[in-house]
C-alpha cells in the first residue's frame, strides 16, 4: 500500500495552528502505521480491534475537546474535527468508536452530568479504561426520537427502565450506556452499568457496512438504577438531539477522511494502471472524475473548518451542523463510488480501500439524521415550514 498523501488543493494547513496541525499528523501516523495493517483482517472478520484501545487513550482522542480538568485533552473543536478526519481515512468504524465515546458519552456525562458523575466517569472514559455507549434510537423511532417507547419508572430510591435500543454502536463493548427514557412524560438521560441485572446487549451480526464496528440492540428488562443515575441537567429531547449535534460535527470531518482515502487511492492507482498503452490518468474522463472529487473535497474541507471555527466561537447552530453533514457525507459517498468504479475489478477487492470505504458510508449518510431528514432540516430553517410533520 502506497503512503497516504493527503489533498490539500487550497493550502488549508495554513489555516490551522501549529498545535492543530501536530495533532491531525500525530494521529495520522498512528492510523498509517498501527490501524491500516489490521483494518482488512477485522473487516472481514467483523470484529473491531481492542488491543489498541489503550493506545487511543494514550493519543487522547477521546473527548479530545473536553476539559483537561477530568483527564481530558482539553483540544480546541477543529482539532478534534481534525481528528475525526485521520480516524476515517482508516475506517469508519474507528470514528465511530471515537465518536460515540467523546460525543454521545462523554459529552452528555460534562453537559448534563453532576460533578458526581463527571469525576466518576470521564477520566475513565478519557483513558480508554471504560467504553460507553449511547441508547436512543428504538426499533420502530429512528428519525422520530420523540416517540419512544422505553420508560423510567420511580421506585422509591430508584428508576426502573424497561425498554430496547437498536443500532447501538459499541453496545456490547460497554461498561457504561447512556440510555433515554420517559420519566414520567419527560425524556429524561440514565447513566446505566451495563453490569446491572436485566440488562443486555445481543449483537447485530450480517452487516455489509461498517464491518469493524461492533453494533448492539440494548434490551433493558426492569432495570433497577439509583436516583443518582439520571443526568440532573438534561430534560426533555432537548438533551438528547444536542447529543446528535456534537456527533454529527465529527461526522462532517469524518467523512472527508473516508473521501481523502479514495481520492488518494484513485489517483495513484490512475497513475499506475496502463490501459491501451497508457496510464489511466492520461485519459479525459478519469482526469475529470478527479478533478470532480477533488473539488467536492476541498468544498468540504472550507465548509468543516469554518464550522469548526464558529464552534470554537459558541455560535455554531445545529442547521449549520446539518449542512455540513448532509453535504460531506454524500459528496465522499459519491466519490467511493466513482473510485470504485475507477478501480475495476480490484474495487471490490479488501486489497485496496475504497470498497470498504463505499459500504461504512451506506451507514454514515444513513445514521445521525438521514439524508434526507437533514435536508428537511435546512429546508425548515429556510423556510419557517416543519415539512417533516
Amino acid at each position: 500500500m502506497n503512503a497516504f498523501k493527503a489533498l490539500d488543493f487550497y493550502a488549508l494547513d495554513d489555516q490551522f495552528s501549529e498545535e492543530e496541525r501536530m495533532v491531525r499528523d500525530t494521529v495520522r501516523s498512528w492510523v498509517s502505521e498501527r490501524f491500516m495493517p489490521l483494518i482488512m483482517e477485522h473487516y472481514e472478520a467483523g470484529t473491531f480491534p481492542m488491543e489498541l484501545v489503550p493506545e487511543l487513550g494514550d493519543l487522547g482522542v477521546f473527548g479530545s475537546n473536553l476539559p483537561e480538568k477530568y483527564g481530558c485533552a482539553g483540544l480546541s473543536n477543529v482539532a478534534y474535527g481534525l481528528i475525526c478526519q485521520e480516524l476515517e481515512r482508516g475506517d469508519s468504524g474507528l470514528r465511530s468508536f471515537v465518536s460515540v465515546q467523546g460525543s454521545l458519552v462523554m459529552w452528555p456525562i460534562h453537559e448534563y452530568g453532576s460533578e458526581e458523575q463527571k469525576l466518576e466517569w470521564l477520566p475513565k472514559l478519557a483513558s480508554g479504561e471504560a467504553i460507553g455507549c449511547f441508547g436512543l434510537t428504538e426499533p420502530d423511532f429512528g428519525s422520530n426520537p420523540g416517540g419512544m417507547t422505553t420508560v423510567a419508572i420511580p421506585d422509591g430510591d430508584e428508576f426502573v427502565i424497561t425498554g430496547r435500543k437498536m443500532w447501538i454502536t459499541n453496545g456490547g463493548l460497554s461498561q457504561i450506556a447512556v440510555v433515554w427514557a420517559k420519566c414520567e412524560g419527560v425524556i429524561r438521560g440514565f447513566l446505566v452499568p451495563t453490569s446491572c441485572p436485566g440488562f443486555s446487549a445481543p449483537e447485530q451480526k450480517h452487516k455489509f457496512s461498517l464491518r469493524s464496528s461492533v453494533t448492539s440492540e440494548l434490551v433493558l428488562d426492569e432495570v433497577r438504577v439509583p436516583k443518582s443515575a439520571m443526568l440532573p441537567g438534561a430534560k426533555g429531547l432537548r438533551g438528547p438531539l444536542n447529543c446528535l449535534t456534537q456527533a454529527r460535527y465529527g461526522i462532517s470531518w469524518g467523512a472527508i477522511g473516508a473521501a481523502m482515502a479514495a481520492f488518494d487511492e484513485g489517483l495513484e492507482y490512475s497513475k499506475e494502471r496502463i490501459v491501451f498503452d497508457k496510464p489511466l490518468a492520461a485519459f479525459q474522463l478519469p482526469q475529470q472524475k478527479l478533478a470532480n472529487m477533488a473539488t467536492d473535497i476541498t468544498l468540504a474541507q472550507l465548509l468543516s473548518l469554518r464550522l469548526g471555527r464558529l464552534k470554537d466561537q459558541g455560535t455554531m447552530t445545529s442547521q449549520q451542523v446539518s449542512m455540513a453533514k448532509r453535504n460531506n457525507v454524500m459528496k465522499a459517498l459519491e466519490a467511493t463510488r466513482v473510485v470504485r468504479d475507477m478501480l475495476g475489478a480490484n474495487g471490490i477487492s479488501l486489497e485496496y480501500q475504497v470498497g470498504r470505504h463505499l459500504c461504512n458510508l451506506e451507514s454514515v449518510v444513513t445514521y445521525e439524521g438521514t439524508h434526507d431528514i437533514h435536508t428537511l432540516a435546512l429546508g425548515h430553517e429556510l423556510t419557517g415550514f416543519p415539512a417533516y410533520r
